[in-house]
This record gives structure tokens, C-alpha cells and sequence, in this order.
């Protein structure tokens, strides 16, 4: 089995794929057929997408929680640190490898794993 699609829906498309391109990822944006244009990024084989908030959606799911592997990780470390993005979990070695826990601007948690 693979995963092959992330679909993020947010009240802000261009502020959240700038966010999630500070770990690395290029977005394209684009629209299929009629649904709404939104940013599209390939990780691997799997695709993440970033839509804008459906008409009765108020605010975003604040329970999904993702986690990347970085190559760069100290430079994106500082880089978030100086952007004065919330950290839940500094840099920290645990039982799974170096890792960080970050928070979105609209309180998704994000694991960022040291790549070896």
C-alpha cells in the first residue's frame, strides 16, 4: 500500500503552501476541470494538495498531523526559529530519530525528521 494523496483544505491556499515550502516542497497552481484552483506538490509518489476552505467549512481541521523528512534540517530549523514559528517540540532525539514538532498557522502539528 502507498499513500498517494494529502488533501489539506485552509482559509489561506498561498500563505499555506508558502509555509509548507520552507521544508522544501514546490508548489504548482493550478485547477482541475471546475473544482476551485488550489497548490499541488509531489513528494515521492504522493501528491499534497492545499484547498481553500469549503462554503460551510469556518476554519481548518486542526486534527490531522503530518510528518516529513528534511534534508537541511538544522538551515530549516533556524529558518522557522527566526520566522518565530511555534515549536511544540524543540529539536529533540528520540526512540524514533532527531525530530521537531512545528505548528501551521492554523495549529496543525508537523513531525520534521532529520534525514540521515
Amino acid at each position: 500500500m502507498e499513500i498517494r494523496l494529502l488533501f489539506l483544505r485552509t482559509s489561506d491556499t498561498k500563505k499555506l503552501s508558502d509555509f509548507y515550502s520552507l521544508f522544501g516542497l514546490t508548489f504548482e497552481y493550478h485547477q482541475h476541470g471546475n473544482s476551485p484552483f488550489h497548490y499541488s506538490a509531489t513528494i515521492g509518489k504522493t501528491v499534497l494538495e492545499i484547498y481553500p476552505l469549503t462554503k460551510s467549512q469556518t476554519e481548518a481541521d486542526k486534527n490531522l498531523r503530518l510528518g516529513f523528512g528534511i534534508d537541511n534540517f538544522e538551515a530549516t530549523i533556524q529558518k522557522l526559529t527566526a520566522l518565530e514559528v511555534v515549536f511544540a517540540l524543540p529539536p529533540t532525539q528520540t526512540e524514533f530519530g532527531f525530530i521537531a514538532v512545528i505548528e501551521d498557522f492554523e495549529g496543525r502539528k508537523i513531525e520534521l525528521y532529520k534525514n540521515s
